[in-house]
C-alpha cells in the first residue's frame, strides 16, 4: 500500500496485480496496517534468505483482519482512507482442538504467564457502554524499504484507533488515524468498515462480548480454537497464539476474562518466554513469542517488567534455516515494533481520553 506504488500508471508486476484486490493483512504486532511492499518483501524474504525457492508465507491475521484500499484516485485528491474488514468471520471454523483441557506444562513461559494473570486480575476495569468507544494511542515503526531490498524501520510516528462497542450486526467496526514522519496518509481520520455486517466475536471482540467468554482457562481455549481461523501455511497452535495478541492489539477486556486470556496462552504448545524485549518506544519487558516451523513471520508480546501490563509488540521475519538461540531472535530480521502509549474510553470516534491529575 505504498503510496509511490500507488500512483496511477505504474507498472506493476505479477505480483503486484495479485495483491492489488483487497487481502487480509499480516499480525503481526504489531499486532498494524502492512503496506503492500510489506508483504511483498517477506515474500522474497522467505524465498531468498534461504537460497531456495519455498511456498509463499502465510498471511496472518491482526485483529481485525484490515484490508487497505487506497485508490491513486484518491491519493491525487488526498482523498479518503477507506479501510475494510475481511468477511471471513462468516465462514466455517475449525474444530476445536482436543487437547486444551491438558494442564500448561512448566516452563518459564507458562510461570510469567500466570504472573501475569495474576496481575491483570488485581486491576480495575470499568465497563464499556455499547454507545462509547474503546480508544488506543500507539508508536509504531514499519518497514519502509523497497521490495527485494534489506528491511528499513522507518520513524516512528502515532497509530490512533477509536474501536466501536455496537452489538450489531454493524458495517463500521471503528476509526482509525496516523500522523508524523513515516505515516501512511498523514493525519486523515478514515472507518474500518467491514464487507459485511458482523457482530460482536473474535473478528470484533467488544467489552461486552468479552465480559461474557468463559473465565476458566481450559474452557475459553477451547472456544479460541474453534473460532480461530486457520491460514494454510500455518498450524492451528500458531493461528490462536495470533489470535491472542490480536484480542491484546484491539481490546480493554474485563480483568477475570484477561487473566483467563494469559493463562489459556500458557497452554498453547511452543509459547516461549524473552527476558528482554524492547517496545517501539524503547522501554524493555519480558517477551512471549512463538517460533513456527511453518510460519514466515512471528510476533513477540511485551510485558511491564514490574507492573506486568501489556506494552507493545515487536515483528519478525522468521530465517528457518538459522538455528535460534535462547531468546529465539538468531537469523530472524526485524520489521515492525509498537508500544501502547495511551488507552482508555471515550464517547466519541475523534477524541481522546480526558487527562486527569497526576
Amino acid at each position: 500500500m505504498n503510496a509511490d506504488n500507488s500512483r496511477a500508471g505504474f507498472a506493476r508486476s505479477e505480483a503486484e496485480e495479485l495483491l492489488a484486490a483487497p487481502v487480509d493483512w499480516d499480525l503481526s504486532p504489531s499486532r498494524h496496517l502492512h503496506h503492500k511492499d510489506v508483504l511483498m518483501q517477506q515474500i522474497d524474504h522467505d524465498r531468498n534468505s534461504v537460497g531456495e525457492t519455498s511456498p509463499a508465507p502465510s498471511r496472518r491475521r491482526r485483529l481485525p483482519r484490515l484490508a487497505l484500499m487506497v485508490p491513486a484516485t484518491s491519493l491525487a485528491l488526498a482523498g479518503a482512507l477507506v479501510v475494510t474488514l475481511s468477511g471471513g468471520d462468516h465462514a466455517s471454523a475449525p474444530t476445536a482442538k482436543s487437547a486444551v483441557s491438558s494442564p500448561a506444562r512448566v516452563t518459564n513461559a507458562s510461570v510469567t504467564l500466570g504472573r501475569i494473570a495474576d496481575a491483570a486480575m488485581k486491576t480495575d476495569a470499568t465497563p464499556v457502554r455499547e454507545d462509547q468507544f474503546v480508544y488506543f494511542r500507539r508508536l509504531v515503526r514499519e518497514n519502509k524499504g523497497t521490495f527485494g531490498g534489506p528491511v528499513v524501520l522507518g520513524a516512528a510516528h502515532k497509530d490512533e484507533r477509536w474501536l466501536a462497542q455496537k452489538p450489531g450486526p454493524v458495517t463500521t467496526t471503528g476509526w482509525l488515524r496516523s500522523s508524523g514522519k513515516d505515516a501512511m496518509m498523514p493525519g486523515q481520520l478514515g472507518p474500518v468498515t467491514t464487507t459485511s455486517p458482523v457482530r460482536p466475536g473474535v473478528w470484533y471482540p467488544t467489552y461486552a462480548w468479552l465480559a461474557s467468554l468463559p473465565t476458566d482457562p481450559d474452557a475459553l481455549l477451547e472456544l479460541l480454537y474453534t473460532q480461530t481461523r486457520v491460514d494454510e501455511r500455518e498450524t492451528k497452535d500458531e493461528a490462536v497464539f495470533g489470535t491472542v495478541g490480536d484480542l491484546l492489539f484491539n481490546a480493554i477486556m474485563p480483568p477475570a476474562t484477561a487473566s483467563a486470556l494469559y493463562q489459556a496462552a500458557a497452554r498453547i504448545p511452543g509459547v516461549t518466554w524473552i527476558p528482554d524485549a524492547v517496545d517501539a518506544a524503547g522501554r524493555h519487558g519480558i517477551g512471549i513469542t512463538r517460533r513456527d516451523a511453518r510460519s514466515a513471520t512471528r510476533t513477540v508480546l511485551i510485558f511491564d517488567k514490574d507492573t506486568l501490563a501489556y506494552t507493545g509488540s515487536q515483528s519478525y521475519f522468521i530465517n528457518h534455516k538459522s538455528k535460534a538461540d535462547a531468546r529465539g531472535t538468531t537469523g530472524d530480521v526485524l520489521y515492525g515494533t509498537d508500544a501502547v502509549m495511551e488507552r482508555g474510553v471515550v464517547d466519541r470516534h475523534d477524541e481522546a481520553p480526558a487527562k486527569t491529575a497526576g
